[in-house]
């Protein structure tokens, strides 16, 4: 059987509804991780959604977070937040938040994680800490899905390069997030455990970055980052078919600033 998997950070999936309704029509992924929905868990469009065939596991407060999953093949032991995940502890809070940034589903023959992880902000703040915190825990958790037979991918905004070439210019992130050799050692960690990145073909130019900020003209300058990622165990990896980003997602109005990741598998 042939599954088409796909991970797109929405930002905001209110915002961006219509776009995601035409795109889960055109491109008909079978299971589709989404993250930064910025909706409550009860205000996500579960029906409209439904209305194409996907049954939805969506986590949410409604501020810069949320993930989903979403699928026509079945979904199943759903699990919100990672087992230990730590919380960020605001500079004007006293006790540290657990953000919605994991949701876990079985999609038929397949195990999927849509993650959203933490930005980190900036080298020296808190929020780097707990980005480092958070995909520490990230490993841990996964570990055991990752040993077994079964396919079994974490999907999604990862808010890392893994290389110099997975951004425009790596001049331009000197002493900057996303780059760092910490946030890198913590793909490796994964890498580690049994995990290996499912690069994706680019549709145009020579590199498939997943992300162009919407100032200075970014996109059609393609000053992008490959930060939207696929990090699957052997069993995953050996069955993928094809893998591409969907840019066409990212064009004109409306849009996210970040582009669908599709992976194809044959099982």
């Amino acid at each position: 059987m042939t599954v088409r998997i796909a991970t797109w950070n929405i930002n905001s999936v209110t915002a961006r509804l219509p776009k995601l309704l035409e795109w889960l029509e055109s491109a008909k992924p079978d299971v589709l991780c989404l993250q930064e929905l910025k909706c409550t868990t009860e205000a996500f469009p579960a029906e409209a959604i439904g209305e194409l065939g996907y049954r939805s596991a969506a986590h949410g407060t409604g501020r810069w977070n949320g993930v989903a999953v979403l699928s026509r093949i079945g979904l199943d032991d759903v699990v919100r937040d990672l087992p230990g995940q730590p919380g960020y502890l605001a500079e004007d809070a006293m006790l540290p938040v657990v953000e919605p940034r994991a949701v876990a589903a079985t999609c038929g023959p397949v195990r999927v994680w849509s993650v959203y992880v933490p930005n980190g902000r900036e080298v020296d703040h808190a929020h780097y800490r707990y980005k480092l915190e958070w995909l520490a825990a990230l490993r841990d958790a996964v570990r055991e899905d990752t040993a077994g037979d079964r396919p079994f991918a974490v999907l999604g905004d990862y808010n890392i390069a893994p290389a110099d070439e997975d951004v425009y210019d790596i001049a331009a992130f000197e002493g900057l997030t996303h780059v760092t050799a910490p946030e890198r050692a913590a793909l490796t960690a994964l890498q580690e455990i049994g995990l290996q990145d499912v690069v994706p073909r680019p549709l145009k130019y020579d590199h498939p970055y997943t992300y162009w900020d919407y100032r200075q003209l970014a996109f059609p300058k393609n000053r992008g980052m490959r930060i939207d990622l696929t990090y699957a165990n052997k069993p995953f990896a050996d069955a993928v078919s094809d893998s591409y980003v969907d840019r066409e997602a990212r064009k004109g109005k409306g849009t996210s600033d970040h582009a669908p990741v599709v992976v194809d598998l044959d099982l």
